[in-house]
């Protein structure tokens, strides 16, 4: 799949994304910076208590609790993200001040949250009555679900404004039940997302650790710079770690890439992933067939 669109253009990962999509491009249409959409459409899965491994209603850790994780990324290079932050209910924009108002890159637990209410954060339970009773059904057997579409850990985002700019944008609150203080990829710069104004940008969903170790993201964004279609930079990167697997990969690790040229592409280990695309014209949902089904 290497398709190539007009800016501006959105992305972003699994079919719940849609409303995410048709939010980050009608920005993007009223001139909005590829920045300020990814913010305001992460906002609308936050927000979104159905989506259950981002944000507000999210699956608990294993000790009961809610906890987030972010990231954002902008054409120049700048990065925020925070990670293991309870009671927020917008962790992308937490991260986007972080990368805006403070000398860091990255913020977590109690750190992340004393900076949040210095800079006006509200803080909000966002562990609903549905949390706590999936929690306290799974401590009965403390079965691990496997990461698929019903138990992915993320909504990645990616924006190309009609100036040319682009910006990524992760946000997760992780894999249900995992153990607390776990973080995944997702607010890891060059795992989770990763931009390069002058070649593109990449990001990630999926089985975390195995996306961490191959540094996914920035790999990705490396490989177009050297030539690969976005398409092709995406299906190496998944190859690479179903590769150490012997193509034997249960769980999911999926990859989305735009080229600051409009070209974009995406792959995925499995099958059962989807990749959301807006023009101005349309938003589509795309299924992508995995490398396992296709090359093994």
């Amino acid at each position: 799949m290497n398709h190539q669109s007009n800016k501006p253009l959105f992305l972003s990962t699994w079919e719940h994304g849609y409303k995410a999509n048709i939010c980050g491009i009608n920005l993007l249409k009223n001139d909005f910076c590829a920045l300020d959409s990814i913010e305001e459409a992460a906002k609308i899965t936050e927000l979104d208590e159905n989506v259950r491994t981002v944000g507000v209603g999210g699956y608990t850790d294993n000790a009961g609790d809610v906890t987030l994780d972010a990231s954002i990324m902008d054409h120049n290079g700048n990065a925020g993200s925070v990670a293991f932050v309870k009671n927020i209910s917008h962790p992308l924009s937490l991260a986007r001040t972080v990368m805006e108002k403070s000398k860091h890159v990255m913020l977590v637990g109690e750190g992340a949250e004393i900076f949040a209410s210095e800079n006006g954060y509200k803080f909000t339970n966002i562990a609903t009555d549905k949390s706590l009773i999936d929690y306290e059904k799974w401590k009965i057997n403390k079965n691990t679900a496997p990461v698929n579409q019903d138990n992915h850990d993320t909504i990645t985002l990616i924006a190309l404004d009609k100036e040319g700019s682009i910006a990524a944008g992760s946000t997760t609150s992780g894999l249900a039940y995992k153990s607390k203080g776990r973080v995944g990829d997702s607010p890891i710069i060059g795992s989770g997302i990763y931009v390069d104004g002058n070649v593109g940008a990449a990001g990630a969903t999926g089985f975390g650790e195995e996306i961490m170790k191959n540094v996914g993201s920035f790999l990705i964004v490396e490989l177009m710079s050297q030539g690969y279609s976005p398409n092709e930079a995406c299906r190496e990167a998944v190859n690479r770690t179903l590769k150490k697997h012997n193509f034997k990969f249960k769980e999911q690790i999926a990859y989305i890439a735009l080229r600051n040229d409009g070209e974009y592409g995406a792959a995925a280990a499995n099958d059962k992933f989807f990749l959301n695309v807006s023009t101005p014209s349309k938003t589509k949902t795309i299924k992508i067939s995995g490398c396992i089904t296709s090359d093994a």
